[in-house]
């Protein structure tokens, strides 16, 4: 019941025009020493041992927030899936502190990944970060996929229509090209590599589907 409330609770947040914004900054989200930390676990997402159980529930929460559909008006929110070395999966609370930039006549909001996770259960292990994009079709950007732009094993990136992709940029293994996918139903669809040499620019290599 408990949790049923605190879901209850963040979504309404997210749906009452800054609310969330003004009551999240400080406790659901912040900044330290000029990096983002994110709270954890966020209500909204059940845990699970199996990390795509908790990828599959992150964009339909993410866009019951405010703006996360607008647009080019809209707001971007990111966060992260990490563990506490129990085996199994958090989501944390999603932030949506970062910068807007001029696009022509509009202004559009995106959000910085994470750098920490405060749970006070113990210690947070990222594996993942994951970011929205309020609009639709939108596939992951180049910058998304610089090697400069990669902090964890993982990146989670998701549009206004739940069109989910990952990226797997094997940062740890310079010789090893990155690897995207699209999510389709349960499974991973891969899609392109960033060749080693291609990493610092994130250009992708389509897979040849023949």
């Amino acid at each position: 019941m408990r949790n049923s409330l605190l879901v209850l609770l963040v979504l309404a947040l997210g749906c009452g025009g800054q609310s969330y914004v003004r009551t999240g900054t400080g406790h659901y989200f912040g900044r330290k020493n000029g990096d983002v930390w994110v709270r954890g676990p966020w209500p909204a997402i059940h845990p699970s041992r199996d990390i795509d159980d908790v990828i599959d529930q992150l964009c339909p929460a993410i866009m019951e927030m405010d703006g996360a559909r607008a647009k080019d008006f809209g707001q971007e929110y990111c966060g992260a899936i990490y563990t506490l070395r129990d085996g199994m999966h958090y989501a944390s609370f999603p932030s949506p502190q970062g910068r807007t930039t001029i696009v022509f006549e509009d202004k559009r909001k995106s959000c910085h990944a994470p750098r920490y996770v405060n749970d006070s259960r113990g210690y947070a292990s990222i594996l993942a970060d994951y970011h929205s994009h309020p609009w639709f079709p939108s596939p992951m950007s180049p910058e998304d996929r610089l090697a400069k732009n990669q902090r964890w094993v993982i990146r989670i990136q998701f549009d206004a229509e739940c069109r989910v992709m990952k990226l797997i940029p094997h940062m740890d293994d310079p010789g090893r090209p990155g690897e995207v996918y699209v999510r389709q139903g349960k499974t991973w669809k891969l899609i392109g590599f960033i060749t080693p040499d291609d990493k610092p620019f994130g250009y992708i290599t389509p897979v040849d589907e023949a």
